[in-house]
């Protein structure tokens, strides 16, 4: 049987991060042009610090309309400590993990920075491709 696919192999390379300081409406922006629905925060060394979701920004927008003020800033959004996956975990350890996890994206390290991003949807888009090869 061929091995499993890595995670390095499915993730997403070219990843939109945000920086604790950046306004919280500019990070909302970055997510709405890019299409994705959550962003690693990284500190001024590119070392994940924090993530940001859709649902943080959505409580930060809530404060701010409370409070009659501007969202803030990320690092008041964000949430810490985060979860992560090594790029060398194979893909069934992976859905281990979304399934124990009400995350729907992990960040994948290589020393404390991020090398990608994971999805749900990327698992099963790998998943679909490896079926569609065996069962033809």
């Amino acid at each position: 049987m061929k091995p499993l696919p890595r995670i390095a192999a499915i993730m997403t390379r070219d990843v939109v991060t945000a920086t604790p300081g950046m306004d919280l409406l500019r990070a909302m922006h970055l997510m709405a042009f890019h299409g994705v629905s959550g962003l690693p925060v990284v500190d001024a060394d590119g070392r994940l610090v924090g993530m940001l979701s859709q649902r943080d920004c959505l409580k930060g927008a809530l404060h701010a309309a409370y409070h009659a003020g501007p969202p803030g800033r990320v690092a008041e959004a964000m949430h810490a400590p985060v979860e992560s996956l090594p790029a060398d975990l194979d893909i069934l350890a992976a859905i281990e993990r979304f399934l124990a996890s009400r995350y729907r994206r992990f960040p994948v390290l290589d020393g404390g920075r991020i090398i990608g991003i994971v999805s749900r949807g990327d698992v099963v888009r790998a998943l679909a491709r490896r079926e569609s090869r065996v069962s033809t």
